[in-house]
């Protein structure tokens, strides 16, 4: 666990091999969600990252389904928190010593050791434990392999850059276990990572389910705002916001101990991580490569969904040649947990289906399930799974390279909202001096490798006070908090130009900088 973190609650879990003697049984001390069954499967088996020269696992090792090409999972290193998860080794070993850098994730298995794997990923701000619903169904079937996101559910907060860079961190796990073909579904930036692994590696997934998900997420310039908001004011104001964004107004009333337990998810986030994954989003866009996603992939989303609704679920069905479009009633964000029986079937249902029509050897026909198991209680009817709809597959353009990284770059800086403005404005008299400076400043000298982004945002605030460019200054402030600045360190780079360029001039982008930062990290009411 990170420093200063704390593992996130697991109420939804039932308590695994590791319970003390006198615990009760799986159906005792249930949590908020004990309404429908069993927690989660009987007997779950957690595992650490595995760690070059380990001792020989103990008596609570994790074996990997031998139809997946296993190895034998290290032992446990202890439960955290009460997730019965262990974390990723803190100081890498071996070939992970050399980068300094982690490339594995946090994650723990449900269900029978020779059952084909089946991967699920969860959304920000949320652990492994808002799948816990869907665990007894699905680990009957299959072997589930959960992960947590860097810095969540008390994982080690080793941020990744890019949903690619998560995607590189989930295979190097499983690469570690044996496990090299597998079905996915994934909610939210979970489905991003999906539909990443399914772009760059379609060897490696059989089959995908990309739940409240999106090939774009909403804007650049939301994300990054997020971002700059949690490094200003922590993770309170998400937190805060969370039931609003994950559940229907009546489930958030109804079910206050549920709502609560996912604020908790996202105050026991690491803020740096939280951050990171705003950032990964922000740059996420898969549209112009849908039509190459080549797996049987059922999209699932809430008709309530109010943050990737409906309309991003008919985007990707539209754009994925082999897909298929499922509407859960009575839900949000977080289906899984607002509607799980509905979840749960609509899953078991895609993935018996695909995986028969799969030939690879690595994974086993499963025998066609005509009818899932039955819940312990009523939930809203599912709605069918509807036809993809055939298009043509996206033409990617080729512009100039340079232009083409220059515009990148400028709407990363300066937000979509800023370039969006810059372009429509723009004529025959002024593109010309448009493309110029997306190709030489953005294009070049701001995508140069010499100076971070942060200390580039130092200099040209500093710049733009000097030379008396206030009407660039508004800007440049936006830039530096996405940048990674804070409100305390603009105030000082303003004060280092008071004593250099002058009160006036200082006072002035004072002025202008203020106005700025209120807007901008101001959380939402």
């Amino acid at each position: 666990m990170a420093p200063g973190s704390q593992a996130a609650p697991g109420p939804l879990a039932a308590p695994g091999p590791q319970t003390a003697p006198d615990a009760p049984g799986p159906q005792a001390a249930p949590g908020p969600l004990a309404a429908r069954g069993p927690l989660s499967a009987p007997g779950p088996q957690t595992a650490s990252t595995p760690q070059t020269g380990q001792a020989s696992p103990g008596p609570h090792t994790t074996p990997v389904p031998q139809a997946a090409h296993a190895v034998p999972a290290p032992a446990p290193q202890g439960t955290q928190g009460g997730t019965q998860g262990a974390s990723a080794p803190s100081a890498p070993q071996g070939a992970q010593a050399a980068t300094g850098l982690p490339r594995t994730l946090q994650y723990r298995f449900d269900g029978p050791e020779d059952a084909p794997v089946l991967v699920i990923g969860p959304s920000l701000g949320t652990t492994w434990h808002m799948w816990d619903r869907q665990i007894p169904e699905l680990s009957q079937h299959w072997r589930i392999f959960r992960y947590d996101l860097p810095g969540h559910g008390g994982a080690p907060a080793h941020a990744a850059a890019s949903v690619a860079e998560l995607g590189d961190r989930l295979l190097a796990t499983l690469d570690g276990l044996g496990v090299q073909r597998f079905g996915y579904a994934g909610c939210s930036i979970g489905g991003a990572v999906g539909a990443d692994l399914a772009l760059r590696h379609p060897h490696r997934v059989a089959s995908l389910a990309l739940v409240a998900s999106s090939p774009r997420f909403g804007t650049a310039d939301e994300f990054r705002q997020r971002g700059v908001i949690v490094r200003t004011n922590g993770l309170e104001p998400m937190a805060r916001t969370a039931p609003e964004r994950w559940f229907t107004p009546g489930f958030a009333a109804a079910q206050p101990a549920i709502v609560e337990w996912a604020v908790q998810m996202v105050r026991t986030t690491d803020p740096g991580c939280y951050i990171a994954a705003c950032e990964a989003l922000a740059a996420f866009d898969i549209r112009g490569a849908l039509g190459r996603i080549g797996v049987p992939t059922l999209v699932l989303v809430g008709a309530e969904d109010q943050v990737t609704g409906p309309a991003e679920a008919r985007t990707l069905v539209a754009g994925i040649p082999d897909a298929r479009l499922a509407l859960v009633p009575g839900a949000s964000h977080l289906a899984p947990v607002e509607q799980p029986a509905a979840v749960s079937d609509l899953l078991l249902m895609h993935f018996s289906t695909a995986w028969q029509q799969d030939t690879s050897a690595a994974i086993p026909v499963l025998p066609h399930i005509t009818a899932p198991a039955a819940p312990s209680t009523p939930f809203v009817p599912v709605a069918e799974i509807a036809p993809a709809a055939a298009t043509p597959d996206a033409v990617a353009p080729t512009p100039d390279h340079r232009y083409e990284q220059g515009t990148k770059v400028r709407r990363e800086v300066l937000g979509d909202a800023h370039v969006d403005a810059v372009n429509d404005t723009a004529d025959a008299f002024t593109e010309d001096f448009q493309e110029l400076v997306t190709r030489y400043a953005w294009g070049e000298v701001w995508s140069r490798d010499g100076l971070d982004r942060r200390t580039r945002s130092v200099i040209t605030l500093t710049a733009l006070v000097t030379s008396g460019h206030l009407e660039g200054l508004a800007a440049h402030t936006r830039a530096a908090l996405r940048n990674g600045l804070t409100p305390a360190e603009i105030k000082e780079v303003l004060l280092q130009t008071a004593v250099y360029c002058g009160i006036p001039a200082a006072g002035a982008a004072f002025a202008v900088a203020q106005k700025v930062i209120q807007e901008e990290t101001t959380p939402p009411a």
